[in-house]
């Protein structure tokens, strides 16, 4: 790596990677219960480690050094019915899945994995409260905060101890968990009725909150500002979101068939990244005109999204068609398909030490 590369991967990441010689794409496999670990150097599936029930979110430690990767024992189901505007459709209480779907919810099952980078393998497993199905680090890399899905809550884990410190109410379905980048909040996507919460990370309470239109996935941020863009999936929109006023600045209507789920803005603040779900593209917008640049087509049905830290690349866990996408963010084409686990839900990129 050049001493550029070096920096730019030092600041992104932690201290961990200034000593990186590269990255591996580390890909969660929400069926096949285990992770698919990716030479970037060679786009080459190197490893497969076996975790446990249904990984979805996945992140490394600011050092690079540990990977962590919700796991839950509640069986898959297919999402709510939708009615004319969007709105999920719920069988009754609020819910979407029956009783003989909670009956079979494995609870023993529901953690935190704890996966060592230098070995590839599950060294342990940390409470994540019920269901866990996304999380973020705090700054300082010693916390998770942790979205369960069906409890309506999120939990704040202490990573040294395993334990659970707070458990703070939020919406229905919460599933996107992003840290602003200052540290300061965190913030938490409700599925089901749109809402999102800001969510003090001192305080651990709800500075506020608001809606967006429904099935909100992911938060991606712009740097140096207050600007946070959130997707609805059901009504292919991207939200741009002040910050300061937890309000929403502009709607943003995708191509027609988008379903966008990952946002991610790439580490210049010039572009953002949109996964499209069964769009089956990376829709790419001027990060301020929110124009439409291109649209990148990748595998089927896009979901989780990473980017590399010189930013010249984005890996795509392609759920359905069991690949993840390998994409040049220079010339804004498909690289490559590289065979993954079944149903790959999310990525992280972690150094190469």
């Amino acid at each position: 790596m050049s001493l550029k590369q070096v920096t730019i991967a030092a600041l992104l990441m932690g201290a961990g990677w200034a000593h990186a010689a590269g990255y591996q794409i580390w890909v969660s496999n929400e069926r096949s219960d285990d992770i698919t670990v990716i030479d970037g150097a060679t786009n080459q599936a190197i490893a497969t480690i076996p975790v446990g029930k249904r990984p979805r979110g996945i992140h490394a430690s600011p050092d690079g050094r540990k990977v962590y990767v919700a796991l839950s024992g509640t069986p898959i189901v297919a999402p709510p019915k939708l009615d004319a505007k969007g709105n999920p459709i719920f069988k009754r209480g609020g819910k979407d899945d029956d009783d003989e779907d909670e009956a079979k919810s494995d609870k023993s099952a529901d953690a935190i994995g704890v996966i060592d980078v230098a070995q590839r393998k599950l060294i342990g497993k940390i409470s994540g409260g019920s269901d866990p199905e996304e999380f973020s680090l705090s700054k300082d890399g010693k916390q998770l905060y942790v979205s369960n899905e069906d409890v309506k809550t999120a939990s704040v884990i202490d990573i040294a101890s395993g334990k659970v410190e707070h458990i703070i109410p939020v919406g229905l379905e919460p599933e996107g968990v992003a840290t602003s980048p200052d540290g300061k909040r965190f913030y938490v996507t409700c599925e089901a009725g749109g809402e999102v919460y800001a969510i003090d990370a001192a305080k651990y309470s709800v500075i506020g909150h608001f809606k967006v239109n429904v099935r909100p996935r992911s938060v991606g941020f712009l740097p140096h500002s207050n600007i946070a863009f959130i997707p609805s999936e059901s009504t292919a929109e991207l939200n741009v979101i002040d910050t300061a006023t937890l309000s929403i600045t502009k709607v943003i209507k995708l191509p027609e068939g988008a379903r966008p789920m990952s946002v991610k803005v790439s580490h210049d603040g010039k572009r953002v990244y949109v996964s499209t779900g069964r769009g089956a593209t990376i829709d790419v917008l001027d990060a301020h005109t929110y124009d439409l640049i291109t649209a990148i087509t990748v595998g089927t049905r896009p979901w989780g999204m990473a980017l590399t830290p010189d930013g010249k690349r984005a890996y795509v866990a392609n759920g359905p068609s069991n690949d993840v996408s390998a994409v040049d963010l220079q010339t804004d084409k498909e690289l490559t398909r590289i065979k993954a686990g079944t149903s790959p839900w999310s990525v992280a990129i972690v150094p190469t030490i």
